[in-house]
């Protein structure tokens, strides 16, 4: 018995977000589409509710599946129908059903970005992928692991260019920076994800944040970091304006000596990328500290790095950025020297008396 027949293919539209061969499918014809079989699917391909509801009334199976496990509901997932999606579960269509590839409406949502739709299905119930870097057994559970409910983001508001909140955890004030909902379906965003949680663990320096702990075994991650309440430089240099002598030489050794801490760091050198005014905060008694690493990256001492792609605007300001990173050429440590003597110029032109 062939099996097509029974249960065919449905490809118009958005595919599966885990389906490898999403980007190349080719869309059947709408005639193909129309085969009664699918028919469901495609109208809600469609958002064409009065159809839905007219094959239902009929008989047909909410809960269909086309030959690569897909449903109706993960169609109007991956397109954004919001209200497909919202008739389909009242008339009984299955929150969490699973195509070929494993991926379920509520992942096929998240990862087109529809956001009212994620919002739709987890009040129905659905639960978010695994984080990535889930672990099976309690024993490989990181030393590092907070768990979720410990933090309270009551009157959380944002901070440092919007990337970290402000949260308490086990009464303190904490800095937590959280990663969205793509970080499920984008491995680069993974990877930077582990690569800097690798790195926060290995520093400690009164002149570089302190790293606390992660979340990582449930959705969304999280890095938590001490929280500074005075700001950043940028914030303090925009609200002073000119500096005294000695400030800015006092500002300057803060952060040369966190910076020759990072370079110095054994067996590897780190590599900071994005120093900037933005991604220096200042404690409670006046003194600079260098934060955020989201882009740093950890160097064998006496040898060079180059990018597999390019830096991007998305990643770090450009205006500190060193000429051989823009240009994605190899590069060491000194490129944190090219932002550091930026940020000293800026110091010595806002110093009083210069």
């Amino acid at each position: 018995m062939d099996t097509n027949k029974l249960h065919p293919r449905f490809s118009l539209g958005r595919q599966s977000s885990l389906a490898p061969e999403r980007d190349n499918a080719a869309a059947a014809e709408p005639s193909e589409a129309l085969d009664p079989a699918v028919r469901l699917m495609y109208l809600a391909n469609e958002g064409d509710l009065d159809g839905i509801n007219e094959l239902l009334d009929a008989g047909s199976d909410v809960n269909f599946r086309d030959i690569d496990g897909r449903t109706a509901l993960h169609v109007a997932a991956c397109q954004g129908r919001t209200d497909v999606v919202d008739l389909l579960l009242r008339r009984g269509a299955g929150v969490y059903p699973q195509d070929r590839w494993g991926s379920t409406p509520l992942a096929d949502a998240m990862y087109y970005k529809n956001h009212d739709v994620v919002k739709l299905l987890e009040k129905h119930g659905a639960k978010p992928p695994m984080a990535p870097m889930h672990v099976q057994s309690a024993r490989e559970v990181p030393e590092y692991e907070i768990d979720p409910s410990e933090l309270d983001f009551t009157n959380s508001v944002c901070i440092t260019k919007g990337t970290f909140r402000i949260a308490l955890w086990r009464g303190t004030q904490v800095a937590v920076k959280t990663f969205g909902e793509e970080v499920f379906t984008d491995a680069d965003k993974v990877k930077a994800f582990h690569d800097e949680l690798t790195l926060l663990q290995k520093i400690r320096h009164p002149n570089v944040v302190q790293f606390l702990g992660a979340v990582t075994q449930s959705s969304p991650m999280m890095i938590v970091t001490e929280y500074l309440p005075q700001g950043d430089l940028c914030a303090y240099l925009e609200r002073k304006g000119a500096l005294k002598p000695v400030t800015a030489v006092k500002f300057a050794l803060d952060i040369a000596r966190g910076m020759n801490y990072l370079h110095e760091h054994k067996p590897e050198a780190i590599i900071h990328r994005d120093l900037e005014p933005s991604n220096i905060l200042r404690d409670d008694s006046g003194h600079l500290k260098v934060a955020d690493f989201g882009v740093s990256k950890l160097l064998k001492v006496a040898k060079t790095v180059k990018e597999d792609k390019p830096v991007t605007c998305q990643d770090t300001s450009w205006r500190y950025v060193a000429p051989e990173v823009y240009r994605n050429e190899e590069y060491d440590t000194k490129v944190d020297v090219f932002s550091f003597a930026l940020i000293l110029q800026e110091h010595i032109n806002l110093s009083e008396g210069c």
